[in-house]
C-alpha cells in the first residue's frame, strides 16, 4: 500500500497524460479500486491551492474525493510524536509561506497507521526535516514516483 504526496500527484499528471499512458493509467485505477493508494484531506487542499501544476490533479482529486479522508485519531497521535522531535517542527514554518496547511506529517502518519510506504517527490537532505528524513526516523519506508513503479514492476 501506498500513501501519495501532493508533490506526486502532481508529477504524475504533469508527466504522465491519461492520453499517452492509458497502460499506466488503467494500472493506477486498479491499484486505487483495490484500495492500495491513500492520501489525506491536506493533500487534497494543497491540491486545490491554484497551483497551474497541480490543476489536472485536483480536478481528478475532486472526482475521487474518498481517496482523501480525514485524520483519525491514531494518526494525530502520530502527528504529535513527530512534533515532538524539536528538529521536525520546521515543516511547519516551512509550509506556512507557501500554503495554508502542510500534508506532510499527515502523508507520514497515514502511512504509519496503513504500514504503507510514501510516494513523494521530496529529496532527503542530510539532517533535513523533510518528508524522506522524517520517514527514515520512523522507519516508514519511503520513496519517489519512479521507485513506485520500479516496485509495482511497471514498464511501459
Amino acid at each position: 500500500m501506498y500513501v501519495f504526496d501532493t508533490n506526486s500527484f502532481s508529477r504524475l499528471f504533469g508527466c504522465y497524460p491519461t492520453d499517452r499512458f492509458p497502460n499506466l493509467w488503467r494500472r493506477f485505477e486498479l491499484m486505487l479500486s483495490s484500495d492500495r493508494i491513500a492520501s489525506t484531506r491536506e493533500v487534497m487542499i494543497e491540491l486545490g491551492a491554484g497551483n497551474r501544476r497541480t490543476e489536472n490533479a485536483y480536478t481528478w482529486a475532486k472526482e475521487n474525493e474518498n481517496l482523501f479522508t480525514p485524520l483519525m485519531e491514531e494518526e494525530a497521535t502520530f502527528v504529535a510524536n513527530i512534533f515532538q522531535v524539536d528538529h521536525f517542527q520546521q515543516i511547519i514554518l516551512r509550509k506556512q509561506s507557501v500554503v495554508s496547511t502542510s500534508a506532510d506529517p499527515f502523508i507520514i502518519a497515514r502511512a504509519d497507521f496503513l504500514g504503507a510506504t510514501v510516494v513523494s517527490e521530496e529529496s532527503k537532505p542530510p539532517h533535513g526535516a523533510r518528508i524522506p528524513n522524517i520517514c527514515e526516523h520512523f522507519g516508514i519506508p519511503c520513496m519517489k514516483l519512479d521507485g513506485f513503479m520500479q516496485q509495482e514492476n511497471w514498464t511501459f
